[in-house]
């Protein structure tokens, strides 16, 4: 029914939502690194914000506030260290102006969101009811944090340990504390600091208060407090994965009789570097905002925790000596569709360092990782990605790895490693059965699970499984012909055939198999359980429709010709939820950012907008990705539509955003969308530049009239990674209405 007083609530507050609540920090920086906020999409949509994290760009030491999103007024503490994206933390400080108890530690600070600033390389923020002001600045493997006090009340500083394992804090020489944390049960960090005031230490245990210096076991909290004329104190530390002898020679290394300022400015000049690699001109400043905002996230992960030529591994529970960095806390799951693409164009030394590095975690522990983070692979999602990766970087020229053991580990993955989701080691019969038959086996609906092998929560997802094995052993297929390996190539580019096995033309989707070959009847849209995992993976059948990035002409075959392919993506972007968002959300709450059945919230439904250029529309992927980022990617805190997962959507923005996109990585192609800016220089690493020019480019003007690479006339909607890392001019001229003959043969 409709209520009128309602409906102008309704309309109020989306004009609120359409301003930026993160105006009021001040944004500084040279060149467009002004553009930079880490608030926007602070608030998620169902499920994880983005975190306003404060790091050197790929570097292991970060820092955000901890508190819930960017409406939580609160804040807990201020970690020393993010150890893992969206895994956990180690060690906490916080000032106090009160009498110290054991509830002091637990007591979270109000603080002001308007007088916060939030750049990538510094922090500070005010905690309004204690009158305290934090700042923060980080190093690679040290940082500073600077409180001032008010001139009266206690000037404490309150340490605490953020995992539930044994910890130890000593204190020592009036103004140096050190202290050692265990991260995921086993892996101890160790931190050494030193404050520029003499203070009074004292221990809590058991939670009794103490004047001990040392104290060790579960749960154990330090503090110090400074003389009342100490009205600015400085916390210069540094952490280690090695050693408590390490975790000190990384604070001589890095300060250096350097302090905040010099980290400061140096890291501003790290991100200017990497943020000004790109050069946009045109476009609005909400657009620019988007768009280097997106950029900074593809910069946070995976970090390198290389300490003065070595790296504590947790692939061996090893310490190694190096001379290459050592990156850990990837999720190829997540970042493999546009993420890898884009490190691999604008950084191919640093993605040679990382391919590098899963060679060393194969050696290491006898698998090639999918989700590798500090403590080894994370097992999560499905899919063996990494192969994409690699196939990715061989073909687009990078050769800064092991070829062939990362051959060696690649096929190991596809012959004998389980593909059951969130499942690591050898396979099963499960996996047996995908061998022999060419798909992945469902349960009826209402049958119980009897292999132990399967996750209790995430399931078979047997057709999203399925699809993902057929992509990763077509990659394998590609980087075994590229070598020379033709036995190999042959016997997977049959397995990547295996997509059609689970084709259904009464359905027109990919439906899933018994163990018998017979299609169960489901719903594709709702069915599944939560998440759909039953058949799926966070999102429906509708989704997975698409999910033949590798054989995307066979797939039109599947639906009988580029009219019907073209006419069942139309049909996606409109198709009914057959539900109230209500009752989608509470099975699907990944499947967000909504449009018709199309989700721009979760990473499978990153390419398909682009499938209008195989299918002899292109105007009809202008007009789609302009909608998209317009729609679900504003610069406000309400700005990302899903799980962000540190790069893993952004770089979606950054290439689309620029007007072209890798949808199938592995194949050295970028396909053509609509530019948002009037002109983008990439500068690239081998010297050269790519210049993409859209005249007459504005909101209006979205749509390609015609188009010329250095100067020649093209009439496709793509180009290749050798004409873009050659350098030269793609020249498009913008109009309002689309002209519908370019690039439809």
């Amino acid at each position: 029914m409709f209520y009128p007083k309602y409906f102008k609530i309704v309309l109020f507050l989306a004009y609120i939502f359409s301003l930026s609540p993160v105006f009021s920090q001040t944004l500084t920086g040279s060149g467009n690194l002004k553009y930079v906020d880490p608030l926007i999409g602070n608030v998620g949509q169902l499920l994880e914000p983005t975190r306003p994290t404060v790091q050197l760009p790929n570097q292991m030491m970060r820092m955000y506030p901890l508190r819930k999103d960017y409406i939580d007024d609160q804040i807990a503490g201020f970690p020393l260290l993010v150890v893992s994206h969206r895994l956990g933390e180690a060690f906490s400080i916080k000032p106090s102006v009160e009498k110290i108890t054991e509830k002091s530690f637990a007591r979270k600070q109000t603080y002001d969101h308007d007088l916060e600033v939030t750049r990538p390389w510094y922090y500070s923020t005010y905690l309004i009811e204690d009158d305290i002001t934090v700042e923060y600045v980080p190093g690679k493997k040290a940082a500073v944090y600077k409180f001032q006090f008010p001139q009266k009340g206690e000037k404490n500083l309150l340490f605490n340990v953020l995992n539930p394992a044994d910890a130890q804090w000593q204190f020592k020489s009036g103004k140096e504390i050190t202290g050692v944390e265990i991260y995921h049960g086993d892996i101890k960090i160790y931190m050494y600091g030193t404050f520029n005031e003499k203070g009074t230490f004292g221990t809590l245990v058991d939670n009794q208060l103490s004047r001990k210096t040392g104290a060790s076991g579960k749960g154990v909290k330090a503090w110090i407090s400074f003389p009342g004329s100490a009205e600015n104190i400085e916390f210069k530390y540094a952490v280690s994965f090695i050693s408590a002898e390490q975790a000190k020679k990384n604070y001589n290394n890095e300060f250096n009789n350097q302090g905040f300022e010099a980290l400061k400015q140096a890291g501003e000049k790290a991100w200017d570097k990497v943020i000004n690699q790109i050069k946009v001109t045109g476009g609005t400043e909400a657009q620019k905002r988007s768009f280097y905002s997106a950029l900074y996230r593809c910069y946070e992960r995976p970090v390198d925790i290389t300490e003065d030529g070595q790296y504590y591994s947790g692939y061996d529970k090893q310490v190694h000596k190096t001379d290459r960095p050592f990156y850990v806390d990837d999720w190829t799951w997540d970042s493999y569709l546009a993420h890898h693409p884009l490190k691999t164009l604008l950084d191919p030394a640093t993605e040679s360092d990382v391919l590098n590095s899963y060679i060393k975690m194969y050696e290491q522990s006898g698998w090639l990782p999918t989700f590798p983070v500090l403590f080894g692979d994370h097992a999560c999602m499905n899919g063996f990605h990494s192969t994409i990766m690699f196939l990715d970087a061989y073909k687009k020229g990078l050769r800064g790895f092991d070829t062939v053991k990362a051959y060696q580990a690649m096929l190991k993955n596809a012959n004998e490693a389980t593909m059951l989701p969130w499942r690591n080691g050898p396979k099963g019969e499960l996996d047996d059965f995908y061998h022999q038959k060419g798909y992945f086996p469902a349960l009826k609906k209402g049958e119980k699970e009897t292999n132990e092998m399967v996750h209790s929560f995430e399931k078979r997802q047997a057709v999203a499984v399925s699809l993902g094995a057929s992509y990763d052993d077509w990659a394998l297929a590609q980087y075994a012909k590229s070598i020379g390996k033709t036995d190999d190539y042959e016997t997977f580019t049959k397995r990547a055939l295996n997509y059609k096995n689970l084709w259904s033309d009464n359905e027109m989707l990919f439906m899933p198999k018994d163990a018998e070959g017979n299609f169960i009847d489901i719903d594709p849209k709702f069915d599944g359980g939560m998440g759909g995992r039953d058949y799926y993976a966070e999102n429906n059948g509708w989704t997975y429709m698409w999910q033949v990035q590798h054989d995307i002409p066979g797939l039109i075959g599947l639906m009988g010709g580029k009219d019907k392919f073209q006419a069942r993506l139309d049909q996606l972007f409109r198709e009914p939820l057959g539900r109230s968002k209500f009752e989608l959300h509470s099975r699907f709450p990944d499947f967000t950012g909504i449009v018709g059945q199309f989700s721009m919230g979760n990473e499978p439904s990153f390419h398909i907008p682009y499938l209008y250029n195989y299918a002899g529309a292109p105007w009809k992927t202008q007009k789609q990705i302009r909608m998209l980022l317009d729609v679900w990617f504003k610069d406000n805190i309400f700005g990302i539509p899903g799980d962000e997962d540190g790069g893993g959507m952004t770089a979606f923005v950054v290439f689309s955003s620029m007007g072209f996109y890798p949808v199938t990585p592995g194949i050295p192609i970028y396909t053509i969308g609509s530019p948002l800016f009037e002109k983008v220089i990439i500068d690239l690493p081998n010297g050269k530049q790519f210049k993409l020019v859209a005249n007459n480019c504005s909101v209006k003007n979205k749509y390609i009239q015609h188009a010329k690479l250095d100067g020649v006339e093209i009439n496709t909607p793509w180009f290749t990674h050798q004409q873009l890392i050659n350098g030269g001019e793609l020249v498009f001229e913008m109009g309002p209405k689309p002209n519908k003959k370019w690039g439809a043969n």
